[in-house]
């Protein structure tokens, strides 16, 4: 059997790596096969590809370094730094169910399986980030500092040549040369951006072939928009790909488009174009999953869950879809509804720790209390470091309404171990400390208790801004146990802050003011 014929055989039914192994054979013979390092290239390009269109979120180096940032504070619901409140929205979700961040994402131990945005771990804040790890993140968190390190990938033997070098000596290529050869240019423009991560020398071979080709192909623009929203040049992309979708219309444009405008926080234009891709591609469920995506970092629930319904018409076996739905009717106090959702996901195979967890709080929410410690059980045999942390709170959230405080105590004791940045966990672990304060009459025991509740509030405030219970927790703990009025009027204001309509924060800020104009 032709040896070449074989190696593009195994190229189509996705065997890579015998395929790039016959590759090697057929170069070690003859090292000028232009046809077996053409194939051998496919096939790493293949193996190292990276779907960088679902990659829509932008890091905390990327907001501080980005030159596009809006001055002017943005009116809530056109920015989604500014997404819609409560006030605003009426389908949005009540703070006190589900803490939302100043960007809109839900900060709780409830998470969706199968999506690429977290919805728990980091809390958010600055130092977090900067103290983070650098590696590939992961659907868990561990998120690096840009895009472009979220793309890098360890070396492999595919990468080197016959001859023990590289594949493509970029140093050495000539542009021009290979500018003039639409196939060879098309297959080394996928090999610099998904294998060897050179943005500019892409960036280079595209500028050429799109002059070479008299600026009507529709590929070359999109690449060339590819390049520049990689190296942050957004209005230059903008352009480009606007270009190409002129000269011919594709899906993928179309969603490279919308990340340019959302890395714009331009959201209503990303939607409107959205809206003329649908009317194109009637058939397509991404652009639906697109405008549920916005609409869901807008804070806006409710047409957020009409689109991905509308994404189950179309795509039946969506993951993302089903997850958002389920969490959408366990937050709307639905749970027995959110675990139909779930079984569905386990039908279609998907086992991980996001959806057991989930499923143990319906369970839980269901009353369901015998099938709820055994979903957490799973979960936790699925778990990592980054995701374990939240599995504990859950455990320890369920001990305190059984009343079981020893189990929780001991839960949340685990989860900060594993994540001492878990703000939620520090908070009830106060709160149990101040409870067993309440339970003890020896005045050192009592002393010792309440220092140590006032440890973890301080560590759970700073981890935690997004949060309204810690700053709440201690005012009321000073304005109790302490007297010191002046400290809980500082902490309500802060709990008020967050969370303006808190009922129990408002009536200690009144109660406090009466107090203090009274002195």
């Amino acid at each position: 059997m032709d040896q070449l014929w074989l190696a593009r055989s195994k190229l189509a039914r996705n065997k890579l790596d015998e395929c790039i192994s016959i590759c090697d054979v057929l170069l070690n013979d003859n090292p000028g096969d232009q046809a077996a390092w053409f194939v051998k290239c496919k096939a790493v390009i293949r193996q190292n590809f990276i779907d960088d269109i679902e990659m829509e979120e932008e890091s905390f180096a990327e907001v501080l370094m980005d030159e596009n940032a809006i001055a002017a504070i943005p009116r809530p619901g056109t920015s989604l730094t500014a997404p819609q409140s409560a006030k605003s929205n009426s389908g949005s979700y009540d703070q006190g169910i589900r803490p939302v961040s100043s960007s809109g994402r839900p900060m709780t131990g409830f998470s969706r399986p199968g999506s690429s945005r977290p919805m728990s771990g980091n809390t958010g804040n600055i130092r977090d980030a900067l103290q983070s790890s650098r590696r590939v993140g992961t659907a868990s968190g561990g998120r690096p500092m840009t895009n472009m390190g979220r793309e890098v990938r360890l070396g492999t033997a595919s990468l080197v040549g016959a001859g023990g070098g590289s594949l493509v000596n970029l140093d050495r290529l000539n542009i021009k040369k290979y500018a003039a050869k639409p196939g060879l240019a098309m297959v080394l423009t996928e090999y610099m951006l998904y294998v060897e991560h050179n943005t500019r020398k892409a960036l280079e071979m595209c500028a050429e072939a799109t002059e070479v080709n008299e600026y009507k192909s529709w590929w070359w623009k999109a690449r060339l928009g590819k390049c520049y929203f990689k190296l942050g040049m957004l209005r230059d992309a903008e352009k480009q790909l606007r270009s190409s979708l002129k000269t011919q219309p594709v899906v993928n444009t179309y969603l490279e488009l919308v990340n340019v405008y959302t890395r714009l926080d331009l959201p209503n234009t990303a939607l409107d174009v959205l809206k003329e891709a649908c009317e194109r591609f009637t058939l397509e469920p991404r652009l639906v999953l697109g405008i549920a995506r916005i609409h869901d970092m807008l804070n806006d629930p409710e047409k957020a869950v009409e689109c991905y319904k509308q994404v189950l018409v179309l795509d039946a076996s969506c993951v993302e879809a089903i997850a958002c739905i389920g969490a959408h009717h366990f937050y709307s106090d639905q749970p027995e509804m959110a675990m139909r959702y779930y079984r569905r996901l386990l039908q279609m195979g998907v086992n991980n720790t996001e959806l057991w967890n989930n499923i143990g709080l319906c369970c839980f929410y269901a009353s369901q209390y015998d099938m709820a410690l055994g979903c957490f059980d799973r979960a936790l045999a699925f778990s990592g470091d980054d995701d374990m942390s939240d599995v504990w709170y859950n455990i320890g959230h369920i001990g305190i309404s059984l009343g079981d405080h020893g189990l929780a105590y001991q839960a949340f004791k685990v989860a900060v171990s594993v994540n001492p940045a878990h703000a939620e966990a520090l908070n009830n672990l106060a709160v149990l400390e101040l409870r067993r304060y309440n339970s003890i009459t020896d005045p050192q025991r009592q002393n010792q208790a309440l220092e140590q509740a006032k440890s973890y509030l301080a560590s759970a405030t700073d981890n935690g801004p997004h949060l309204y219970e810690p700053a709440y927790n201690r005012a009321l703990s000073a304005y109790t146990k302490q007297g010191n009025f002046a400290e809980s009027k500082e902490y309500v204001r802060k709990a008020l802050q967050v969370y303006p309509a808190h009922r129990e924060s408002m009536d200690l800020d009144k109660r406090l003011s009466q107090l203090l104009s009274s002195e």
